[in-house]
């Protein structure tokens, strides 16, 4: 249909935003017209804008308000019309015609089965517009839908009415959540699936499922600021105030499936009995064996014994043997792979392993009888290594001794006094060969039962905890010289050479740790044995903590195999693909733990606002300063725009004036 001689005096229609305006033309151009519309404004319209000129002219009128009237009037009528046309029947009939392009005037006609005038042609094209479901408007002429394009169209429409039921329904069910008027479960499915949208939005943002559908039931439901649905996920108990966002947000694992929790019960049934008609498993049990742990540990990966040889010492690091129940192939051993270590935070932890196991049957608890490996270590009265063997052993644990506790006893135990001396005999052996300590109090945060944090600093180089840490460096170093001498595969720490050196051995001064520590270079996992220079060892793995840790569980599984003469648990390429996966397994972890640690401690600044704390200065710059908050350990930086500015070692008072826990942000003043 063209349109490119409207003459003045015609009626025409056409479309603003989507609304059909009726019009009178007062002067015709080649392609544009001046016109009067039906709510009194005067406009110059192209007229390619035009969906329907009348083909008649209407009666004379007088005046403007009597045009405007007219105009109306046409728009009412024509829109009454629209009530007599069923565009689904005229569509059944317009599929039998031989083609798909129709003028309106024919479809028209068909439609009321009487020769169509201007009235019903706009009401035609009015519905047309109107539902688009069977025809489409196109340069004039109208196209019939197939039946492909009409079932497309009308599961688009049923989806769009769905989005909009969920939209209202989802903005109503915040409003009450807000209001307190619906605020915990039971929820209705739909409210579910609204609510568990709307976690997962506020967890990824756009990255979210249906983030775009979240959004529109916000916006209707008129929450627009970033932690609404924080809010609103607490007030619906779904969250708790202090929920753990980043182990949500990376996706971790923080239940056991059903058929892993069947395999870890099944496991119990086992007993200790069949541990005993294994002839490569040696009887200990008759050694006192003790453990060293926090009073609150619940999960005993480690048990120590000393005895006196000829004037020599052999000392046995007895380590819980997981791979005897949690072996590849089994689901257990796929959750541990999924996992890659045990997640702990002040409120709790999340096991590598189901509790039936990490907390019982590989648990070294005292006076039960539990299969372990025991390394045997043969060291000289000034700690040398003599002779090392590892052995798969039974044990029962004697004694269980704290880090507090233990460290009382230090001089009035036999036992404990020998381990002592032994330690640092160690620890001066690893000094001369490189190695660093670097003693870092431990952050200790505690919530009591007000929700309210608690943070201290405890020491981590008291005699027991160090001679934990020695002998467990001293197993997992033989345990890697065993493995490397045998020319087999397996997984092995390393670090390359301390280039630049603050602090050298035990140094115990914090500014100079804080800064080696930003200066060690990166630890290393790989396939082959290599030196590991802040340890002062040629060879290391870890293999102290298989309740705990994947990269355990693997070595201890590939030395058992060496062991008992079998071939390799795992070949080079398998061992590869484990470094991949452990790599990934621990970044997620620590990313986790990290932020974790950083939400309490900033929950504990929100309740420190402008009190000042001391700071020592770490390295200053031409843009920040950075420095360590002394009572709590962690990083802040601050502008250089205090004077004179304080030199790295100084310490400092600043404070808190604005902190955001769930923003993860904080600003501190000089």
């Amino acid at each position: 249909m063209s349109f490119t001689h409207i003459s003045s005096g015609k009626l025409i229609e056409y479309l603003d935003n989507g609304r059909f305006i009726c019009g009178y033309v007062t002067e015709s151009q080649p392609k544009r017209v001046r016109l009067l519309n039906q709510n009194g404004r005067e406009l110059n319209l192209p007229v390619s804008r035009i969906v329907h000129c009348s083909q008649t002219s209407p009666p004379a009128v007088s005046d403007r308000e009597s045009l405007i009237r007219l105009l109306q009037d046409t728009t009412e009528k024509r829109h009454l019309l629209m009530q007599d046309i069923d565009l689904e029947m005229l569509w059944e009939l317009a599929c039998t015609e031989a083609t798909d392009t129709f003028d309106p005037r024919f479809l028209t006609e068909l439609m009321f089965g009487r020769v169509a005038d201007d009235d019903r042609i706009s009401a035609f094209l009015r519905s047309v517009f109107k539902d688009k479901l069977f025809f489409k408007y196109r340069e004039g002429r109208i196209q019939v839908h197939s039946p492909e394009k009409v079932q497309q169209l009308r599961n688009q429409l049923e989806k769009e009415a769905w989005k909009k039921t969920v939209i209202l329904d989802g903005a109503e069910l915040l409003r009450r959540i807000d209001r307190l008027e619906q605020a915990a479960a039971p929820f209705t499915e739909q409210q579910d699936e609204i609510l568990t949208l709307l976690q997962n939005y506020y967890l990824h943002g756009s990255d979210a499922d249906q983030a775009d559908l979240v959004r529109s039931i916000l916006k209707e439901a008129g929450f627009n600021k970033p932690h609404d649905p924080f809010h609103l996920l607490v007030k619906a108990g779904i969250w708790t105030r202090n929920v753990n966002l980043p182990l949500l947000r990376a996706n971790l694992s923080i239940s056991f499936s059903t058929e892993v929790r069947q395999r870890a019960e099944a496991i119990l049934q086992y007993g200790s009995d069949s541990l005993f008609n294994d002839p490569a498993r040696v009887d200990l049990t008759d050694l006192a064996t003790f453990t060293i742990d926090g009073a609150t540990t619940l999960d005993f990966d480690d048990a120590l014994s000393i005895q006196e040889q000829n004037g020599n010492y052999l000392v046995g690091v007895h380590i819980s043997d997981v791979a005897h129940y949690v072996r590849p192939g089994d689901p257990l051993f796929q959750e541990a792979l999924n996992r890659g270590t045990s997640l702990y935070f002040p409120e709790g932890q999340v096991p590598m392993l189901p509790r039936h196991l990490s907390q019982g049957v590989c648990s070294l608890i005292q006076d039960e009888t539990r299969a372990a490996f025991s390394h045997l270590i043969l060291l000289s009265p000034e700690a040398e290594v003599l002779k090392v063997q590892i052995v798969p052993s039974i044990i029962r644990v004697a004694r269980r001794l704290t880090y507090e506790n233990a460290d009382q006893m230090i001089d009035s135990d036999p036992e404990l006094r020998i381990f002592n001396i032994l330690r640092q005999k160690l620890r001066q052996r690893r000094f001369a060969a490189g190695a660093l300590l670097l003693p870092f109090p431990d952050v200790n945060i505690y919530i009591d039962n007000q929700g309210k944090v608690h943070v201290s600093l405890g020491k981590t180089d008291t005699p027991a905890r160090t001679i934990i840490s020695e002998m467990m460096i001293l197993a997992n170093t033989e345990a890697a010289r065993f493995v490397s001498d045998r020319m087999a595969p397996g997984l092995f720490r390393s670090q390359g050479r301390i280039t630049k050196r603050f602090v050298q051995g035990d140094d115990d001064d914090l500014f100079l740790n804080t800064l080696q520590r930003k200066h060690l270079p990166r630890s290393e996992l790989t396939t082959e044995a290599r030196p590991h220079s802040g340890l002062g060892v040629g060879f290391y793995t870890t293999v102290t903590s298989p309740i705990r840790r994947l990269l355990d569980l693997v070595m201890q599984h590939q030395i058992n195999h060496l062991i008992r003469r079998r071939s390799v648990c795992f070949t080079e390429e398998m061992c590869k693909d484990f470094t991949s996966v452990i790599a990934r397994t621990l970044a997620a972890a620590n990313s986790v733990k990290q932020q974790r640690h950083r939400y309490w401690l900033l929950k504990y600044l929100e309740d420190h606002i402008d009190t000042y704390m001391e700071a020592l200065v770490i390295e200053t710059g031409p843009k920040r300063v950075n420095l360590l908050l002394t009572d709590i350990l962690m990083d802040i930086d601050l502008p250089p725009t205090r004077t004179p500015l304080p030199e790295p070692g100084n310490r400092v008072m600043v404070r808190p004036v604005k902190v955001d826990p769930l923003d993860n942000s904080f600003r501190f003043d000089w």
